[in-house]
């Protein structure tokens, strides 16, 4: 998709490939309706978003211009099931964070991350084959995910890295890893990926502590934590350099590349993800703002797609559909 041409949201890029994941994520984990099929198990809270001072210089978004805005974030567990247990090492995928900047009535942009720095594969073609891989070891043929990985050794890193649990969703770390061009009002456009770090730090378990954790921990945890005191979230945007492949979310750059302070995300409150605005959000892995635009990433659109279309079945099977994503 070339980053210079917005296609409106409410429509899909690539509709038969969406289709061919969304049926790849059913056959992997299975239909769970009124649930999305990656990440299934969220909770949301509600809070704001204060740009830094150089947020401005960077991009002439919105958000990144003026004083506040209200934001909606869901973090969740790994996977499609809605019940997995947040304390199994066995099945610790990296955890997600979604965050929607609310800029004015149905107008919004979102950051979409998980707890992984590098997404497994480079296309939404080869996403494909990885999941139709994985769900035929898990039907007993294990060579099919062996074979998959050998031939793709970013995925291989994925799937091999350690991915512990840490004792907070308010304590992890999010990357998100498709590039995005930013552009200021003097119209200088740098590309960049963003970042999101508590400015508590992390923290992780053991896999012995986990274990001894109750399965929905990192779920009941939170509430009583915001209402002790907020949650604030450092937000950053890790700047490319010449020869950073910016169009590649399964490469990672080097770790002492620039990073700008994007700005602070301050969460206040755990909300009720059931109440009607809350429960249709698709959020959407393209920004849909001036001043943010894809990088040329094949995977930006194909996720959208697939975030569309999954939060399509999921508002019909929860009798929500709407016209406003």
């Amino acid at each position: 998709m070339n980053s210079d041409k917005r296609m409106p949201m409410g429509e899909l890029g690539n509709p038969a490939l969406a289709q061919q994941l969304l049926d790849a994520f059913d056959q992997l984990q299975g239909v769970h309706a009124g649930f999305r099929p990656a990440h299934a198990k969220g909770l949301m809270c509600s809070g704001t978003f204060t740009p830094s001072a150089e947020a401005a210089k960077l991009t002439r978004a919105p958000h990144a211009n003026q004083p506040s805005t209200p934001v909606t974030v869901r973090y969740s567990d790994s996977t499609g099931l809605p019940n997995i247990p947040d304390n199994d090492p066995a099945r610790s995928g990296p955890r997600g964070i979604a965050v929607r900047f609310h800029l004015d009535e149905h107008l919004h942009t979102d950051i979409v991350a998980h707890s992984f720095d590098g997404f497994p594969v480079r296309t939404g073609e080869e996403f494909l084959e990885f999941l139709r891989a994985a769900a035929a070891a898990g039907a007993g043929k294990p060579e099919a995910i062996g074979a998959f990985l050998a031939g793709h050794p970013n995925a291989k890193r994925f799937v091999e890295a350690p991915k512990p649990i840490p004792t907070s969703f308010a304590r992890e770390a999010f990357f998100a890893g498709t590039a995005f061009k930013f552009t200021n009002s003097s119209g200088v456009s740098r590309h960049g990926r963003f970042r999101i770090r508590p400015n508590a730090g992390t923290e992780y378990l053991s896999n012995e502590a986990a274990a001894a954790k109750s399965p929905n921990f990192l779920f009941d945890e939170l509430g009583p934590r915001l209402t002790k005191e907020p949650v604030k979230l450092g937000i950053f945007v890790q700047m490319a350099e010449p020869g950073d492949d910016v169009a590649d979310a399964s490469t990672t750059w080097p770790a002492g590349r620039t990073e700008i302070p994007f700005g602070t995300v301050t969460l206040t409150a755990r909300v009720d993800d059931q109440a009607p605005e809350r429960r249709k959000i698709i959020f959407d892995p393209l920004p849909r703002v001036d001043g943010i635009d894809a990088s040329g990433d094949p995977l930006t659109q194909v996720r959208a797609d697939i975030y569309l279309l999954s939060g399509r079945r999921r508002r019909a099977a929860l009798g929500d559909a709407g016209k406003h994503a």
